[in-house]
């Protein structure tokens, strides 16, 4: 692949039952590619967890996905309340979702902590009252 694929997708908020379609289209697309399973998989989850958040925390956002040769780089922008400590957001089970999210098994405390898991390289900015920037990679040839 020479030449550089977007994608860009709307995370509608408050909407669970659409939650994970961003992720589901582009797992199908990097199928198409023919990209290796486990960068497919790596891709999938990262998305995955950060689509979730946006549903949870920040009414929804916008996803953009670059694919080259070398990587696949992921853009998740909001602008949601943003997260007041990042360095406890990363703790694994630490989580401000609302009860009623529990309810329904989300809010867990491991959206952010699976999504570095699972990337080569994560980044966060983050502005209350502003909203969240979270900049993933994941890279092709390990």
């Amino acid at each position: 692949m020479t030449q550089a694929l977007t994608f860009e997708y709307t995370v509608p908020g408050d909407d669970f039952t659409r939650a994970g379609e961003a992720s589901s289209s582009i797992k199908k697309m990097l199928k198409q590619i023919g990209l290796a399973p486990e960068v497919i998989r790596k891709v999938a989850i990262a998305v995955y967890e950060g689509e979730i958040n946006m549903v949870i925390h920040a009414g929804g956002g916008e996803i953009t996905v670059n694919v080259t040769s070398d990587e696949v780089s992921m853009t998740l922008t909001d602008k949601g309340p943003g997260i007041a400590d990042i360095s406890l957001a990363m703790r694994e089970g630490w989580s401000t979702a609302p009860d009623d999210v529990r309810s329904l098994g989300f809010g867990a405390g491991m959206g952010l902590p699976n999504m570095k898991k699972y990337t080569d390289e994560m980044t966060i900015e983050s502005t209350l009252g502003v909203g969240t920037t979270v900049k993933m990679r994941v890279y092709v040839k390990q």
